[in-house]
């Protein structure tokens, strides 16, 4: 507590320095020093008269150009400043639900099929706190950029994030990017530990003829396992003889091996992941000179028409699940998961080693739109698998790739088509096509876009009789197939976003108990609609309300709620110049549905349609705001656990599986500041 106490002042300094900074500012805006605008450190820069060309100063010296666009991807994008809503910031979108505590396993409440072909692991809880090649971001500015963020939550909950960016001259740039979540939780046996990095370079040389990018990224997730209570009507004597949920029975974990200590990251019973990437991509472009000829310099122009471009890149992934006490969980594996352990310790570990080789040729038909491409390709990857430090097995997969990519001069029209075919090797036949194309309609009427995917893709390798952890297959598998048609209407100005998928899913391969896999021969299909929508009902009153509707046919072996909403009411706007606010309340509904169950072992979410999940809405108040370069996030939230039955207490849990509770009243108090040097 006294350590809390500490972080809490810490933070409590920090925002009254920037409330004193902005005060500051605006009585020298108010003041008879006559101001002119701000340099990007905030120091007001002088209003000077009478002054002739010659001493002329420019105002925007000090200014930064920065953007950024992902790897693969041409459109550039901005730093997005905004504060109304708290997920662009989080880590877990609310689409999304975990075991009740940050870090631990999550999975979509939307239908989310695994769309790529190749090979799949099948570790996929840890997904949405994970850094990945395809969500790296390429940088470029004009002067080096900072931000830090530091978010603290109720029971010594963390998350520290760090992003640094630099151009050395204007062909260098380089960026690091940390991120760290530590949550001890409020339930035995349920800390977390998660570790990402980050390190991409970007080169390219004078004559603009060669252009490489680096990328290494590391993530380590470590999570401890309770496999939920074992009597969910203990909750109820919370206010009796027992007034912590942490004195819970759950099914995994000893008391004596695990403290709620926020410096305890060791894992006793549970599963640690770790991966690590290494990517570098070379190209070198055949094209055009050309030059613009000014009063002053000459600006040397070169157009690529033709490119060759290697790409390697090499990755290991740890998947290991250890539990170093069998002897006080041994009876609880039999009783709640029909397990029976045979050792002193338990151990199941894979460990992947892979390298590809890219080999592509890129054709620009118009050398003044370098966002208008065909590109023609093939993949070369081996893998190894060592299962249990025993076994090692060999792969290899050869596959072609085909792409073409043209975002208009005039950016109305962005198509996008690509494929991917297996021709030989571990996953032989597997394959991918997708086809995207948008439409400008106008400023006024908005975007369209309506596009198609089909994979054909082998099951994942934990459905593979040669995987290291403890899967009963049924059956051989065959592959599964997946048609995805979607179509999205964006209107900005109206604040409105329309969008509709539809999945037609054959062969599918899912977990139906903790140990057991299937394959479903029958055809089914998903169809999901959302609705975004944001209305203005008085000056600086805005609601936000989202709506996702999902319905499978038949008897389709998934679990997914029919309705999921987001409502936000906020009083919003831009108050004495600097200060950017955001307050009020958002609530999330999901209808009840039938929720998956979770095998702590193996990390699959499974398949039972035995237990319906009922639920409050949740209920959040929150209060954003940003001055200048520094944003500052506080929130409470579940205030939805309320129980007034038993006084003002906050224990009326929603639950996010069967056996396992969230959480009561949540506090969160976040801050990002940005610098530039």
């Amino acid at each position: 507590m006294r350590l809390l106490a500490i972080r809490f002042r810490c933070i409590s300094f920090i925002l009254s320095l920037a409330l004193v900074h902005t005060i500051t500012f605006s009585q020298y805006n108010n003041g008879s020093q006559a101001t002119e605008g701000y340099s990007n450190q905030g120091q007001p820069i002088k209003k000077q008269n009478n002054r002739d060309s010659l001493q002329h100063r420019d105002r925007y010296a000090d200014s930064i150009t920065i953007f950024y666009r992902y790897y693969d991807s041409t459109r550039t994008r901005s730093i997005d400043s905004s504060i109304n809503d708290f997920t662009k910031r989080f880590t877990v979108p609310y689409t999304y639900d975990h075991l009740g505590n940050l870090g631990t396993a999550a999975r979509s409440l939307l239908f989310n099929p695994i769309l790529k072909s190749g090979l799949d692991a099948g570790f996929h809880q840890y997904d949405v706190y994970k850094y990945t090649v395809e969500n790296t971001k390429l940088f470029q500015t004009t002067r080096p950029f900072t931000e830090l963020g530091y978010l603290l939550g109720s029971k010594s909950e963390q998350l520290i994030d760090f992003i640094h960016t630099q151009n050395k001259k204007d062909r260098f740039n380089f960026s690091v990017e940390y991120r760290f979540i530590n949550a001890p939780g409020i339930y035995r046996t349920q800390n977390s530990s998660h570790n990402n990095f980050r390190l991409t370079t970007h080169y390219q040389t004078p004559n603009k003829r060669y252009e490489c990018f680096f990328i290494y990224l590391s993530n380590k997730h470590a999570s401890s396992e309770n496999g939920g209570l074992q009597s969910k009507g203990e909750l109820d004597s919370l206010t009796g003889t027992l007034n912590d949920p942490y004195e819970l029975n759950t099914k995994l974990g000893s008391p004596t091996l695990y403290t709620p200590n926020p410096f305890n990251t060791t894992v006793n019973t549970g599963n640690i992941y770790k991966e690590s990437n290494l990517l570098y991509r070379q190209q070198y472009d055949l094209g055009t000179k050309d030059s613009i000829v000014t009063d002053s310099s000459i600006i040397r122009l070169f157009y690529p028409r033709f490119r060759l471009q290697h790409t390697i890149q090499y990755g290991t992934n740890d998947y290991r699940f250890l539990d170093n006490n069998i002897a006080a969980d041994s009876a609880n594996y039999v009783k709640y998961f029909n397990y029976h352990p045979t050792t002193d310790t338990l151990l199941f570990h894979e460990h992947w080693t892979k390298i590809s080789n890219e080999f592509s040729i890129i054709s620009f038909p118009d050398k003044n739109n370098q966002s208008q491409y065909a590109k023609l390709g093939a993949i070369i990857q081996n893998m190894k698998l060592v299962a249990n430090d025993v076994t090692s097995h060999n792969f290899y997969d050869i596959s072609a790739i085909g792409e073409y990519r043209n975002r208009t001069r005039n950016k109305l029209w962005d198509v996008i088509a690509n494929g991917q075919l297996y021709l030989n090797g571990l996953n032989a036949g597997d394959y991918q096509a997708y086809v995207s194309l948008k439409r400008q309609l106008s400023k006024r009427l908005g975007s369209l876009q309506i596009g198609f995917q089909n994979v054909n893709r082998t099951p994942s390798f934990i459905y593979n009789s040669e995987t290291a952890f403890p899967i009963q297959q049924h059956s051989s598998f065959t592959k599964e197939n997946t048609t995805h048609l979607f179509a999205t209407y964006d209107n900005a100005k109206a604040g409105i976003k329309l969008s509709g998928d539809y999945y037609l899913v054959n062969n599918y391969a899912y977990s139906d108990s903790f140990f057991s896999v299937k394959q479903d021969a029958s055809l089914f299909n998903v169809l999901h609609v959302y609705v975004e929508k944001v209305f203005k009902l008085a000056p600086h009153w805005n609601y936000y309300i989202e709506i996702h509707l999902q319905q499978a046919t038949g008897n389709a072996p998934i679990n997914i709620p029919q309705f999921i909403t987001r409502q936000r009411i906020a009083y919003e706007g831009n108050f004495y110049t600097n200060l950017f606010l955001s307050t009020g309340f958002e609530a999330r509904y999901t209808s009840n549905y039938s929720s998956p169950n979770y095998s702590p072992i193996t990390g699959q979410f499974f398949y039972q349609n035995t237990t319906t999940l009922t639920n409050r809405p949740d209920i959040n108040f929150f209060f954003h705001f940003r001055i200048k370069s520094f944003k500052a996030f506080a929130r409470l939230e579940n205030i939805n656990t309320l129980n007034l039955k038993q006084g003002f207490v906050f224990n009326h849990y929603n639950f996010k599986l069967a056996d396992y509770p969230g959480v009561g009243a949540w506090f969160r108090l976040g801050i990002w500041w940005n610098f530039v040097n």
